[in-house]
């Protein structure tokens, strides 16, 4: 499955906060939410924009990009990668225009980089900079059921970096399965935090996103990175590093082949199973 740059340009992308244990913490965002109440202990701290088409803020600047993460590096910047899975969801809506039901269609890897700014006062300040300051994959794999016994069941998510000749892993190898919410739980949680979430703290109201954005039938939603390895955690982008994301079937490729992919791009089979992402960095 291909979705084209001008069908991109018009979905809005969404991340999700705080869906995998431990994440926040490493990056130095947990203070950021802690007026925030869920209803579970693991459960999501919310949603926020990346991208709203149209939109007359930063928020309406395009970002996504398949090979590169652009940055000005001219001054002092801690720029992390931050490595997911998105999907793909169609959306309905009832007659008073609150979302009714979203239907997971299809999922890709995904980096939503991120700068590390103390006095951001909304997440979304800290993701959109600017053209080319988040990572899509062109690959899309069709998602045959959102729900245990699915093809998501096996995938896993790896991630890595290359300064120079040295290849580090930047994230834990995780299965798609440790996200705290997922599958029907966390439909129905987008569901419920699309229509009632507020501008408070670090959150937006998404409602009003929405609408803004003329109801679209489908969004991204980006669903949380992973948590960092040891180098990941402190290890800061710089000029000339390159970055691989690997959504990767577990089924049919061993974790040990995945830094050899990375490293010999040109030599990823055809017949992959999984969606790569792999950006270089270059300064602005």
């Amino acid at each position: 499955m291909t979705l084209t740059q001008p069908q991109l340009q018009t979905l809005p992308v969404f991340g999700i906060a705080g869906n995998f244990a431990e994440h926040l913490g490493q990056a130095g965002e947990d203070a950021d939410f802690v007026d925030i109440q869920t209803e579970e202990e693991n459960a999501p701290k919310g949603m926020f924009p990346i991208y709203i088409p149209g939109n007359p803020t930063f928020l309406g600047t395009y970002p996504l990009s398949n090979q590169t993460i652009q940055a000005d590096f001219s001054h002092p910047i801690n720029l992390q990668m931050e490595p997911e899975i998105c999907v793909l969801f169609n959306v309905s809506y009832n007659e008073q225009k609150h979302v009714s039901h979203v239907e997971a269609k299809a999922f890709s890897a995904f980096n939503d980089c991120s700068i590390r700014r103390p006095n951001a006062k909304k997440i979304s300040q800290k993701k959109n900079w600017g053209e080319a300051c988040t990572g899509l994959s062109n690959q899309w794999i069709e998602i045959d059921r959102f729900e245990k016994g699915g093809i998501l069941d096996t995938y896993h998510i790896a991630s890595y970096l290359k300064r120079g000749n040295e290849i580090k892993q930047y994230g834990v190898d995780s299965p798609v399965l440790g996200y705290n919410y997922f599958y029907n739980k966390l439909s129905q949680w987008i569901v419920k935090t699309l229509n009632s979430q507020s501008d408070f703290g670090p959150l937006e109201n998404l409602s009003d996103l929405l609408k803004q954005a003329a109801y679209p039938e489908q969004i991204i939603v980006t669903l949380g990175a992973t948590r960092y390895t040891q180098f990941g955690e402190t290890g800061f982008l710089k000029a000339d590093d390159q970055i691989g994301i690997f959504i990767y079937d577990q089924s049919h490729h061993n974790a040990s082949e995945i830094p050899h992919l990375f490293q010999h791009p040109e030599k990823i089979p055809t017949d992959f199973s999984g969606s790569a992402l792999i950006q270089s960095v270059s300064a602005d």
